[in-house]
């Protein structure tokens, strides 16, 4: 049976550690980390048989990593515990800044797309029918919000719906629970809560293991388009290794026999996912620029600061995010970007043979990266 590490060993081992991140030596396993999305029984079930092809593919034994919210996989690959990790993008920028994490491989939907959607969702005979309903603020409501480190969950609603108002969602409901996509859906769908954050890819994923309880979801509010997931690695994980698992996971559901590709796609699709895509750090910028422009809206609204006081801090936080906007601009015309369209433009017309070209250089730029 694979090995379950647990949030609690995880974080037990960190303490004995100082705050410096470890350095990482050439793992005989590698211990792959999964967001706390839903309950870890329901997650093994299909992320084992993705990370059994994984291993076969990699020649290194890869135990899954379950933990009990977004931290306990930040904190085990900063303490080096887990080597490679799905992330979603808020909680991908904590692991790039403090586990000596970067993004390597996007996921896409099922469907092809690269993009997602944060929702607040209520139960089908909920009276409420549109965001403002449920933010009078009376404190008589009971509203379900996201894991911290969560994108959809936690720092797109927060960002465009509580900080674009100038609401504290503590101040606003009754209570604010902090729970899992599927437990906020589940606490929607038996009337636990008025209202609950989500996204698209995990209403999906309830259709599949909880139908009737999908049933009596129904969608209030949708954010704008956010970046699907990055899979991320620690920078030092051993270059053959990366090199591995960069083309494992390029080559997935994508090049191979037609009953390959058949069955990789098939385990893809129980994760909601359809074929990876290469990608790097610049991934995250668009989450950084929202993660500065919630924090200069709550300046903003904070009656406590003086404007003198939120001068300095207004300031710094717009030179940073001109900063990554600058960096955005400068990503879509570098060489990876451009490398990135060939390879599109090849798995568009599944021409096997340069897309195993493309993959074996993204592989050997994974291997030893070029030099700025």
């Amino acid at each position: 049976m694979r090995k379950l590490f647990l949030i609690g060993a995880a974080l037990a081992v960190a303490a004995g550690l100082t705050a410096t991140v470890v350095r990482a030596e050439t793992p005989a396993e590698l211990n792959f980390g999964v967001i706390s999305t839903e309950a870890s029984t329901n997650q093994k079930k299909n992320w084992e048989p993705f990370l059994a092809a994984m291993e076969k593919a990699v020649g290194v034994k890869i135990n899954g990593v379950y933990t009990s919210d977004y931290a306990g996989v930040i904190e085990a690959m900063r303490f080096n515990k887990v080597q490679i990790a799905w992330f979603g993008n808020k909680s991908g920028m904590e692991a790039a800044d403090r586990s000596n994490a970067e993004v390597f491989v996007q996921i896409t939907s099922h469907t092809g797309s690269t993009g997602y959607y944060s929702h607040v969702i209520v139960h089908k005979d909920s009276p409420y029918t549109k965001i403002e309903d449920i933010l009078k603020c009376d404190k008589t409501l009971d509203f379900g919000i996201g894991d911290p480190n969560s994108t959809s969950g936690f720092l797109v609603p927060t960002s465009y719906i509580f900080a674009a108002k100038n609401i504290d969602p503590k101040s606003c409901f009754k209570t604010l629970r902090n729970a899992s996509h599927q437990a906020n859906a589940m606490a929607v769908a038996n009337k636990q809560v008025a209202a609950a954050t989500n996204n698209s890819e995990d209403l999906q994923r309830i259709e599949k293991t909880a139908p009737e309880a999908s049933k009596n979801i129904r969608v209030i509010w949708t954010s704008p388009i956010i970046p699907l997931d990055p899979i991320m690695w620690r920078k030092d994980l051993d270059p053959a290794i990366k090199a591995k698992l960069n083309t494992f996971l390029l080559s997935y559901g994508r090049v191979g026999t037609p009953e390959e590709i058949k069955t990789a796609k098939e385990i893809l699709g129980n994760l909601i996912w359809g074929t990876f895509r290469p990608s790097d750090n610049n991934q995250l910028l668009p989450i950084r620029i929202l993660e500065a422009n919630k924090t200069a809206m709550k300046i903003n609204g904070d009656d406590k600061l003086s404007a003198e006081e939120k001068a300095p801090k207004l300031a710094e936080l717009q030179a940073e995010i001109k900063k990554y906007q600058a960096q955005s601009e400068k990503a879509e015309h570098s060489p990876f970007s451009k490398k990135l369209a060939l390879f599109l433009d090849a798995d568009k017309a599944n021409n096997q043979a340069e897309l195993k070209k493309l993959i074996g250089e993204f592989a050997a730029n994974a291997a030893n990266p070029p030099t700025n």
